[in-house]
């Protein structure tokens, strides 16, 4: 028989092969529900159906007391995710802590559970709600140690680390933690000045804080873990803004010239000490030149006083002549033969070293030595002779 036939599922025919009809089961159901709480039948006729007897009756109430029951026990199951934990009251009080999985109590009103999540991060705003623009005064006002006024807003997380501390020694967990946050803050705040606060400060104030909220919650056995604590904004208040802008201005500019005075001395001192050790070391240089010439001189003469005394004679001459050769060496020369024809030479001695230095090279002679030496001219004897008698008789009387 196919699935789409009409008569699939029905009885007739003398086949009984097939499934049963099951608008049938639901009208045999709901009349046998019918016969036990005395309500009509669904046969025709309009016959008026026979009361119920006890023993039906006791049936029906027996049956939906067990499918009662059934519910009620059924409404002890319950979940416990893995970064959960189950707490069980039996009459309200601590019974069990239940792990992670499918766990079980008794029914209400015997034992409840509660549901404690450990991983949840619960955060607390102080000084503000929702948004820093919308300040709490009587909260983030607070007093620095160097008796300024600062307002500052903060966050604090937090999770739970131990279910039944936070159940039965907390009522407000919340506030309790905000309380212990602003007293912390303030004892911190307190001890500190103000622009340790504002400015280079700030991530050690929040790190103190959060040891001591930490260290506050452990004794009052909250069973609450601080997570982190974040400063959201720290300035003056509105009412001194303006003044304390002045004198961060003027803080900055001292801290500019400062920098720029630093400047200065880095270039100038390290140059004025690279000019002082360069003098040191060239008057030590010269020390020990000055040193090493004086020993050498000294050296040198006790050198020659040994010589001397050896051949008094022999030294005193070359002492001698090495003198006239250092001298003579330093001085223009010119070298005349007195001997020779015995002629007067009448040019200046200044014209003939310049005739003498243009005759020979400077490469000749490493001191521009001039030698002249006359040549035999009877001209010109004969007029230097001419030139000498007209002079004796310019003298003559």
């Amino acid at each position: 028989m196919s699935l789409n036939d009409p008569q699939w599922g029905k009885k007739g025919g003398g086949n009984n092969q097939g499934p049963p009809d099951l608008d049938e089961l639901w009208r045999n159901f709901n009349q046998k529900l019918n016969g036990l709480f005395g309500k009509r039948g669904g046969g025709g006729g309009g016959s008026s159906a026979q009361p119920p007897s006890m023993r039906q009756i006791g049936g029906g109430l027996s049956i939906l007391i067990v499918l009662v029951l059934a519910l009620w026990l059924a409404s002890g199951f319950y979940t416990v995710d893995a970064k959960q934990r189950g707490v069980v009251f039996t009459f309200g009080k601590y019974s069990e802590l239940t792990s992670p999985g499918l766990r079980w109590r008794l029914p209400y009103p015997f034992q409840t559970q509660e549901i404690v999540n450990l991983s949840s991060v619960r955060t607390v705003e102080v000084g503000y709600r929702n948004n820093v623009q919308t300040k709490v005064p009587k909260e983030s006002i607070m007093l620095t140690g160097d008796e300024n006024i600062i307002d500052i807003q903060f966050a604090v997380q937090y999770t739970v680390k131990e279910p039944l501390d936070y159940l039965f020694n907390n009522k407000r967990p919340d506030e309790t933690v905000l309380q212990v946050a602003e007293s912390a803050f303030r004892e911190v705040v307190g001890a500190s000045k103000m622009d340790f606060v504002l400015y280079e400060g700030r991530e050690q104030v929040a790190t103190e804080a959060q040891k001591l909220i930490q260290s506050i919650l452990d004794r009052y056995q909250t069973g609450i873990a601080i997570s982190n604590v974040t400063m959201q904004n720290a300035q003056p208040p509105e009412q001194v803004q303006a003044s304390f802008d002045d004198a961060v201005k003027a803080k900055q500019d001292l801290e500019r010239q400062k920098n720029e005075g630093q400047a200065y001395f880095n270039d100038v001192v390290p140059r004025a000490q690279g000019a002082a050790s360069r003098l040191t070391e060239e008057a030590q240089g010269y020390r020990q030149s000055v040193l090493a010439n004086a020993e050498g001189e000294a050296s040198r003469f006790k050198q020659v006083r040994a010589a001397y005394d050896k051949a008094p004679q022999v030294t005193r001459e070359r002492m001698y002549i090495e003198t006239v050769q250092q001298m003579l060496s330093s001085t223009s020369k010119i070298l005349l033969d007195a001997k020779g024809s015995g002629n007067l030479l009448y040019l200046p001695l200044d014209k003939i070293m310049q005739m003498s230095a243009g005759a020979l090279p400077d490469s000749d002679h490493p001191t521009k030595q001039s030698l002249v030496e006359p040549t035999p001219n009877p001209d010109a004897a004969t007029r230097s002779r001419d030139a000498l008698r007209d002079r004796q008789r310019e003298t003559r009387p």
